[in-house]
């Protein structure tokens, strides 16, 4: 099998199975409506272990734009390869979100909330505020990748590691999923959003393509500046990227903190 072949695979399987505990929750009429977050977040976590279990020793299962870009601008990863990792993971994001549709196939006509029918497929903010919300993913996304590092230098059991990973998963999920629905992957909200937009899912609304450079420009920041500051931190090495990043960082904290402070100024008055 092919390293392009095992990245489609391997994030369709990731999607597969967290948005299809997505569909379960929110959709109507399902043996598990309304099971909650936790659920949510658990069937997520699971996913991404399985994806990497399933194609880890084919192409290392980044399974995430995010993760691959990380990797190339740590210098872990060649750059002439991130095109095509790409294309796959946003091509297996597609097939897992068209194959989680077919799955729940009668449940769509039974749920009236378009909303619901979206979030199956996508991320959507609790609140919508731009930058409070692009910098939730870049702080997401950020802890995903320096968890990511920090577990690969460790010495488990063999076998051990898509376990963690998916822990980890599950931890960004509970304590810092709440604000957005935690996309922290640009394949995993781009792919199955362009889904929801192509196929005839029963009464579906708005793709809200207004809001999907969010879960695609934040976690690249946020996986870039991960990597890099890993790389600062555990080798003391740094270079021009290093300073822009963090520059980006910075720059989304103070927008997203003098957005709010507007806001709660207006609201008061």
């Amino acid at each position: 099998m092919s390293e392009f072949l095992a990245e489609i695979i391997g994030t369709a399987i990731l999607v597969l199975f967290g948005d299809g505990v997505v569909a379960g929750v929110v959709l109507r009429g399902t043996k598990s409506e309304k099971s909650g977050w936790i659920v949510i977040t658990v069937g997520w976590g699971l996913g991404v272990t399985l994806g990497i279990y399933g194609v880890g020793a084919i192409s290392g299962a980044h399974l995430n734009p995010a993760v691959t870009l990380a990797l190339a601008a740590q210098g872990a990863f060649p750059w002439g390869d991130v095109p095509g990792y790409i294309l796959a993971q946003v091509l297996g994001g597609m097939i897992g979100g068209t194959m989680v549709w077919l799955h729940y196939l009668p449940h769509w006509k039974h749920t009236e909330d378009q909303a619901a029918k979206l979030a199956v497929f996508c991320t959507d903010p609790a609140i919508r505020s731009r930058w409070a919300n692009l910098l939730s993913e870049v702080i997401g996304t950020f802890v995903l990748i320096q968890g990511l590092l920090f577990i690969g230098a460790n010495n488990f059991t063999e076998g051990l590691n898509p376990l963690i990973v998916g822990l980890l998963i599950v931890a960004i999920g509970v304590s810092l999923g709440g604000t957005t629905g935690y996309a922290i992957n640009p394949a995993r909200d781009l792919g199955p959003r362009i889904a929801h937009f192509l196929l005839p899912v029963a009464g579906k609304g708005s793709s809200h393509w207004e809001y999907s450079w969010i879960p695609v420009l934040g976690p690249v920041i946020g996986g870039i500046s991960g990597a890099l500051m890993y790389n600062l931190i555990t080798k003391g090495t740094y270079n021009w990227a290093t300073f822009l990043f963090t520059g980006l960082f910075l720059l989304i904290v103070a927008l997203a903190v003098v957005n709010q402070l507007k806001t709660d100024k207006r609201q008061e008055a």
